[in-house]
């Protein structure tokens, strides 16, 4: 299933979250990246390395567990907002009481998902699979089919067992999710796990000024520091002014539907552009 934009009309109805609800977010970054990005979502969050090149994100789950926001549009908001303001892809995993799935989220790109019911049942469409494959560059043949398994029938296979077959196939993309981190597992329970290992950070919100510094000053120096907002370079005004073109229009489709996780997404986006073109006016002059 194609992650519906907001944009063109609400989504549809999303079964509610129950006891078990929980979520991930896997990064296509090392810890240290994601850690600055991470802080313009305002909510708390452990985060650590899910492999070489990839770190996963566990939040408390409180916008969905006392929100009334079902955990899918939280996570796919989520999922946008840190895609769109970062150069790697974003992955949601997700899952509640009726349903699991993911969304991936990369660049200013419509984002693509799969949802399987409780029991297993495909419930998306074939073509997410292959379009997820082929935004996270895998094995088009060995990989896609693979996917393909995930959304036949398969009688022996809950949501949870679906989940961890897509983890599977996304180890050959690098992903390694700690011991313990297990989806479908409920919320405290992710955040437990987390908590007890050693290279565990807790990303809190330290202010727009703090958050914004940090996370241009953590890749400033590298090859993807042209493209930041407020990096001073033609290609990152033009990148900051799409972030602002295109939150405005998020912001009041989540405020219209009361659809708290794209109106974060647009929030985050219209603060994170205009702060990029304002930035010049805070860096220190040689």
């Amino acid at each position: 299933m194609s992650t519906e934009d907001p944009r063109s009309g609400p989504a549809g109805p999303a079964g509610p979250a129950g006891p078990a609800a929980g979520a991930l977010l896997l990064c296509r970054a090392e810890p240290e990246t994601v850690a600055p990005a991470a802080h313009l979502l305002r909510e708390p969050m452990l985060l650590t390395g899910a492999g070489d090149t990839w770190s996963v994100l566990v939040p408390e789950g409180k916008p969905w567990l006392h929100g009334g926001e079902p955990v899918d549009r939280v996570l796919t908001g989520w999922a946008t907002a840190l895609a769109v303001g970062a150069p790697w892809p974003v992955l949601a995993l997700w899952w509640d009481a009726d349903r699991a799935g993911y969304t991936l989220a990369s660049g200013f790109r419509r984002p693509v998902g799969y949802v399987w019911l409780t029991n297993g049942t495909p419930a998306g469409e074939d073509e997410a699979m292959r379009t997820f494959a082929a935004r996270l560059g895998l094995d088009p043949v060995l990989d896609v089919q693979s996917l393909d398994h995930l959304t036949k029938p398969d009688p022996t296979a809950d949501a949870r067992a679906r989940l961890r077959g897509l983890l599977a196939v996304l180890t050959h993309a690098g992903v390694t999710l700690p011991t313990g981190l297990t989806p479908g597992d409920p919320a405290d329970r992710l955040h437990e796990v987390a908590r007890a290992r050693r290279d565990v950070r807790s990303v809190e919100w330290p202010g727009w000024r703090e958050a914004v510094r940090a996370e241009l000053d953590a890749v400033e120096g590298t090859r993807l520091g042209p493209w930041l907002p407020g990096s001073g370079t033609p290609r990152s005004r033009a990148l900051a002014l799409a972030q602002v073109t295109a939150g405005l229009p998020l912001t009041i489709w989540g405020l219209r539907h009361r659809s708290g996780g794209w109106a974060v997404a647009g929030a985050l986006l219209l603060a994170h552009g205009a702060l990029g073109l304002t930035y010049e006016l805070m860096r220190p002059r040689d």
